[in-house]
């Protein structure tokens, strides 16, 4: 059993939190501090991105933490470092690396995948690599007993949501709105009843992001997703910390979600 898998099973019914940072802001340094800060604040899984020059799914938030991290040129490699710098003291906690494709690409799909699973990480979302075009990277990971996570559109047809069930594991990423990351007007029925439209197709675990910035806001999604993603708020605690402060502030709206959810 994968890590992702063990732990939607240890939950035995109740919702995960799934918050989501950039590698490499502030700085570099303070990555791996921060991640042990989300845990320490509930996070049952971690969605790492790696920072991208162009990262066209998110907002000004994350864009910005992309830059912060890229000043100091955190590339994929760097990423794998600290989550094997993670891995040394916390064995438990699913990893996922969520990014773009180029980079995978330019290290090529087998050797990343290779590099991925030695370095502690569980699952990969590459934001720009539909199902239709993933065979290649998704045999690779899945050759590496890492889990290939997709995301999944309020547009997506039911055919596209089918393709995407046959080749989604650990669980899917369900987007509660068109838009870009830290996007406004979250419509919780309309994610609902979209949710319980993808259970008739999805096997693995929903979890739903995008817009969801509170524990008000959390708890509602909560009550019909399998895991609740939080990254731009998460983002913002970081921009507006200071750098000692940053672990306290994340691992404070941590248990704040955690709290929150069903």
């Amino acid at each position: 059993m994968s890590r992702i898998a063990a732990c939607f099973a240890a939950l035995e019914g109740k919702k995960a939190l799934i918050p989501f940072i950039t590698a490499g802001d502030p700085h570099p340094s303070r990555t791996v501090e921060l991640m042990h800060g989300l845990v320490d604040g509930g996070a049952d899984i971690i969605e790492l991105g790696v920072p991208f020059s162009d990262p066209m799914a998110d907002g000004p938030v994350i864009q910005r933490a992309s830059e912060r991290a890229l000043v100091h040129k955190v590339g994929l490699r760097d990423v794998l470092a600290m989550v094997a710098e993670f891995r040394k003291t916390n064995t438990t906690t699913p990893v996922v690396l969520m990014g773009y494709l180029n980079p995978v690409f330019v290290m090529g799909y087998a050797a990343f995948a290779t590099a991925a699973r030695e370095a502690g990480v569980d699952g990969v979302l590459t934001v720009d690599c539909p199902p239709e075009e993933a065979a290649d990277l998704s045999a690779a990971l899945i050759a590496a007993d890492l889990d290939p996570v997709f995301l999944i559109a309020p547009t997506t047809p039911e055919a596209r949501v089918r393709e995407i069930a046959r080749h989604a594991r650990g669980y899917v990423y369900y987007v509660s709105l068109k838009g870009v990351t830290g996007a406004g007007n979250l419509d919780i029925d309309d994610v609902a009843r979209k949710i319980a439209a993808l259970r008739a197709h999805i096997q693995v675990p929903i979890g739903v992001g995008f817009g969801i910035r509170d524990a008000a806001t959390a708890k509602a999604i909560s009550v019909t997703a399998d895991a609740v993603v939080v990254g731009s708020r998460l983002v913002q605690e970081i921009e507006a910390a200071t750098e000692q402060t940053a672990k306290e502030r994340l691992t404070g709206l941590v248990a704040e979600l955690k709290a929150a959810i069903l």
